[in-house]
């Protein structure tokens, strides 16, 4: 604990509110909340903790807090918080699952839809459903029954479905508004929970049809009812009634959590969700959390009921979430709760081993590394390799790897701009001085850890911009090859040093993951680049295709290979002369 810690906590107010930690370059790591902060932040820095949680701690430089009126407000400040920020120890939950619902538009002629948004736009939604093809199989069943619009805009004359009988043809015909709410309402009770009217109805005209010797129309009726039973019936039936419900559970274990939510839909468990997680507060303050995130997504839909454990703040929950909040002592819906908490803590039993396996590789890797090195743990690193043949088309490669993973979105690519020939102690100082000097202007956040896939030259020709020109003092280290042009040795220090690292560790491995990724990162690109150059300088030997046409052509087939594939036939299609056309392809063959 720095002197700028302790101060600060002497001055902590016993109120509610949030607190930032931050580690040494200022970056928000972790953001929580408190009912009073006073004593909450100050249980960081006091008593033993597990070696999670002491990870966090040791990278704690600096906080700052946020006081609040009430939990309710701490709870709302902290999600916006995370969601701001992004700090590398919270979990965010994404929004990339959401489920279909099946929607019927309000509007003068009706249409039925399948969407993933719930919008406040007066439609009915119904739903969430398990997956698309259940949602679009029901919509698909629903549009052979009731004859509504298909078409996004009115057309000037009937399409096919009105002569199979699957619509009124609101295009020239006038449909009473009458009509449209029997329309509305059968629909509506149907995916309430009145489909099995429905199938008896389909059954009799089956039969109908078949004594009748109709059996494409049998045929039809029978699939109908198949697809009923796929997607209305063949789920587990968990409730007598037909209210929309999710079920919550949640255990802890090892500073782990795992959340599971059931899905019921009327009456029925249709999906369920489960979300995994480490944990540095109490668990029902990190539930409230998760909690929070899962409904404050935009657009997110809330059901009529929802079951919660009766170790939570209910009345939280209620403000929080604007909707019934029951937490059941007993019956089936304690039954539902007690199901989900027992598949939460089977499903944290099963993963301990890889999360502990993960961690292996990855956290405890990185600090193994950083104390063979003699620095801080580098939880970010960055990793720099140039690539050339004979001097043409330069380019270097910078990869990332957070925590021991690699961190695929920040990963940068650069043409050498400045360098002429093959020079790659030149092009690496332009690569760090263009990366790091942006990264002081833009205050990006700098790398624990700088790594040069090369030798001694490389590595010294990197800190000569960082320490001389740009004023940074930033661990450097390069890696260099044996003669199978496996990794070998790690350098560092200086001078430069080789740090004895075992073959078989897992930082051994990770540096081994980190040059074989930058390595691929900069030939993929210099491939991409040179392809592209030699696309672009056959095009130019070549009378009859100019500017334009050359333009055109690189748009249309975007790479040589799919270019060479090309017939005479598809460059005259695009409008090239054949006689053009026929040298392109000789040169293209040659």
């Amino acid at each position: 604990m720095n002197d700028v810690i302790k101060n600060k906590l002497a001055l902590l107010p016993d109120q509610p509110g949030c607190y930032l930690m931050k580690d040494r370059q200022g970056t928000i790591i972790y953001v929580g909340k408190a009912k009073i902060l006073k004593n909450r932040v100050r249980s960081y820095f006091t008593g033993s903790h597990d070696g999670k949680t002491q990870r966090l701690v040791s990278e704690i430089e600096d906080f700052e807090y946020i006081i609040t009126s009430s939990n309710i407000e701490a709870l709302i400040l902290e999600i916006n918080l995370i969601k701001k920020h992004d700090p590398k120890y919270n979990v965010m939950l994404k929004d990339d699952k959401s489920y279909p619902y099946i929607k019927l538009t309000h509007e003068r002629h009706p249409k039925l839809i399948t969407t993933r948004k719930v919008k406040r736009d007066k439609g009915k939604y119904f739903g969430p459903y398990p997956n698309v093809q259940a949602a679009n199989e029901t919509k698909k069943l629903l549009d052979r029954i009731y004859p509504l619009r298909k078409c996004s805009t009115l057309p000037d004359r009937v399409c096919l479905y009105y002569h199979l009988g699957q619509c009124l043809a609101p295009c020239i015909n006038e449909v009473k508004e009458d009509t449209y709410k029997n329309i509305v309402d059968d629909i509506t009770k149907f995916l309430n929970g009145g489909y099995k009217e429905i199938k008896l109805e389909l059954s009799r005209k089956m039969e109908e049809a078949a004594e009748n010797l109709e059996f494409e129309r049998a045929k039809e009726y029978r699939d109908q009812i198949l697809n009923i039973e796929t997607t209305m019936e063949k789920q587990k039936i968990t409730m007598t009634d037909f209210t929309d419900r999710d079920v919550f559970g949640f255990s802890v274990d090892k500073g782990w959590m795992c959340v599971q939510v059931f899905f019921i839909r009327q009456g029925k468990l249709i999906e369920r969700d489960v979300s995994m997680f480490p944990i540095y507060n109490e668990p029902e303050e990190e539930f409230l959390t998760y909690l929070g995130q899962f409904y404050l997504k935009p657009n997110h839909f809330k059901p009529k009921e929802i079951l919660l454990p009766e170790n939570v703040d209910i009345e939280i929950c209620e403000q929080l979430l604007e909707t019934k909040v029951l937490q059941p002592k007993k019956g089936q819906k304690k039954d539902l709760i007690k199901m989900a908490e027992k598949n939460a803590s089977i499903a944290l039993n099963e993963k301990f081993a890889l999360i502990e396996r993960d961690e292996e590789r990855t956290i405890k890797a990185v600090e193994n590394l950083g104390e063979a090195m003699g620095i801080y743990t580098p939880h970010r690193i960055e990793a720099f390799d140039n690539s050339n043949i004979q001097g043409t088309n330069p380019v270097s490669a910078m990869v990332v790897f957070i925590d021991g993973k690699s961190a695929k979105k920040e990963y940068r690519k650069y043409k050498i701009k400045t360098v002429q020939g093959p020079d790659d102690y030149e092009s690496m100082r332009e690569v760090i001085r263009r990366r790091y000097s942006r990264a002081l202007r833009e205050e990006l956040p700098l790398p624990d850890l700088i790594i040069i896939d090369g030798g001694k030259g490389q590595i010294e020709a990197a800190r000569d911009i960082l320490e001389n020109e740009l004023g940074l003092s930033i661990p450097l280290a390069g890696l260099a090859k044996d003669e199978k042009h496996k990794t070998s040795q790690l350098l560092a220090g200086n001078p430069l040093e080789m740090v004895p690292l075992p073959r078989n560790s897992q930082e051994f491995y990770l540096l081994q993951r980190i040059q074989d990724e930058v390595h691929r990162f900069a030939i993929s690109f210099h491939r991409q680049l040179r392809g592209k150059n030699a696309f672009q300088s056959i095009l130019d030997e070549i009378t009859g295709i100019g500017p334009k046409r050359k333009k055109q052509l690189l748009r249309h087939f975007g790479s040589m290979k799919n270019m060479k594939e090309a017939s005479v036939d598809d460059f005259i299609k695009l409008g090239i002369p054949k006689n053009v056309a026929v040298i392109l392809k000789e040169k293209l063959d040659n």
